[in-house]
C-alpha cells in the first residue's frame, strides 16, 4: 500500500466529492428523457470539472492511454483541483449508464473516486476489463480464472445460499451471450442491465441489496471507480484485461502486457485511504434520481464511502435552482447553481 503524507487520515473529501457528483447529476438530469443524452453527458462533465477546480487538492486524472471522455473535457494526466493541498489520483464518470436514446433509463449515476497519488492502477491501453465483484463474506471465494459456474458455487457456499438463490448483475451486451447462458444453466437468477456496471459493483459489494455478484466485461475506467467503492465496503473484486477490439489487442501486445494477469483489488488501488461518491441522475435501485419541484428547488440523493474509516453516508440535498450572485464564482456556489450556469 502506498502512504502519501500529504493525504492526512483526518482529511475527508467525502462532502466535497458529493458536491461534485451532485452538480454533475443535476446538470445531466435536465436532459434526461428528451432525446438529448449526449448534451446531458456534456453538461455533467462540465459541471464536474467546474466544481473539481474549487477542491483543495492537486488531482491527476487516471484513465486509459490516449483516451478522452466523449466530450473532450477530461484527459489522462490532466491536473485538476485548485493546485493546493494533497496530491491525489482521480477517476470519474460524469453520467454512467446514461441512455443513448430519448428513452429515460433507471440507475444512471454521476460517480467519482479518489485515492493517494500513484495508488490507482494505470490502465495503459486497456479499455475493457472482465470483472467479478462480491460482498465481504464471499471475497475469499472468488477466482476469476475459474468458470462462472465454479465461482457461483463457491460464492453460494460462502454466503450460505444455494446457487439458485444467487442474483447476478450482468450487462445485457452481445459479448455476454455465453456468460448469460452459463449463469442460467447453473441455476442462478440474472438481473440484466444495458449499462452501468459501477452501480452493479456497488450493489454486489453491499450486503442486503438483492445483488450477490457482478460478472462480465465493462470499461476499465469504470472498473477503477468501482474498485474504490468495493474497497471502502470491504468487498471482493478481481479483474483481467478483456480487449474487445483488434486495435486494443494490438496495442496491449506492443506494450508487452500479459492480458491474463489477475488484477486484485489491491492491484487496482494500492491504498487503504480511498474515497467514493455517487449521485443518482435517474431513479434507481440504490439512489433516487434528481427531482425538480414546482417551487424552484431540486433534490439530489447521494452516497459517499471512505475505506480508511469504513464510513458510508446516504445524503439527500435540496437546493434552490437559482442563478448564483454575479462574481461569486464556483467556490461559493451550490451544486444546483453550478448546474444552472452550465445548462443555461
Amino acid at each position: 500500500m502506498t502512504q502519501n503524507d500529504n493525504l492526512q487520515p483526518g482529511r475527508s473529501f467525502a462532502l466535497e466529492l458529493v458536491r461534485v457528483t451532485e452538480a454533475a447529476a443535476i446538470s445531466a438530469a435536465r436532459f434526461m428523457g428528451r432525446g438529448e443524452a449526449s448534451n446531458g453527458g456534456k453538461a455533467a462533465a462540465e459541471a464536474m470539472l467546474t466544481f473539481l477546480s474549487t477542491v483543495n487538492m492537486k488531482g491527476l486524472i487516471v484513465m486509459e492511454d490516449g483516451k478522452q471522455d466523449e466530450h473532450g473535457l477530461f484527459q489522462k494526466t490532466a491536473l485538476i483541483g485548485n493546485g493546493q493541498g494533497p496530491e491525489v489520483d482521480i477517476a470519474l464518470a460524469p453520467a454512467d449508464g446514461a441512455p443513448s436514446s430519448g428513452q429515460e433509463k433507471q440507475n444512471c449515476i454521476a460517480a467519482i473516486s479518489l485515492a493517494e497519488r500513484g495508488s490507482m492502477w494505470n490502465p495503459g491501453h486497456a479499455s475493457y476489463l472482465n470483472k467479478i465483484v462480491v460482498e465481504q463474506q464471499a471475497r475469499e471465494a472468488i477466482d476469476i480464472r475459474l468458470s462462472p459456474t465454479e465461482n457461483l458455487h463457491r460464492i453460494a457456499e460462502a454466503l450460505g445460499k444455494k446457487v439458485r438463490e444467487l442474483s447476478v448483475f450482468v450487462l445485457d451486451k452481445a459479448r455476454h451471450g455465453s456468460l448469460i447462458e452459463e449463469t442460467q444453466q447453473a441455476g442462478a437468477r440474472l438481473t440484466l442491465h444495458n449499462d452501468g456496471d459501477i452501480l452493479g459493483a456497488l450493489l454486489a459489494a453491499m450486503p442486503g441489496t438483492g445483488i450477490d455478484v457482478l460478472m462480465g466485461v465493462g470499461g476499465a475506467t469504470e472498473g477503477l471507480i468501482a474498485a474504490a467503492a468495493v474497497k471502502a465496503l470491504g468487498g471482493g473484486m478481481q479483474a483481467v484485461r478483456a480487449p474487445q477490439w483488434e486495435d486494443e489487442k494490438r496495442r496491449l501486445k506492443e506494450d508487452g502486457v500479459k492480458t491474463r494477469e489477475v488484477l486484485t483489488l489491491d492491484t487496482l488501488i494500492r491504498s487503504d485511504n480511498v474515497f467514493f461518491a455517487a449521485t443518482g441522475i435517474t431513479p434507481g435501485t440504490l439512489l433516487d434520481g434528481i427531482h425538480f419541484s414546482s417551487t424552484g428547488s431540486v433534490t439530489a440523493s447521494s452516497i459517499t464511502l471512505r475505506s480508511l474509516t469504513g464510513s458510508m453516508r446516504f445524503i439527500k440535498g435540496t437546493y434552490r435552482l437559482t442563478q448564483q450572485p454575479p462574481g461569486s464564482g464556483p467556490a461559493g456556489a451550490t451544486p444546483a447553481q453550478v448546474a444552472f450556469e452550465v445548462v443555461e
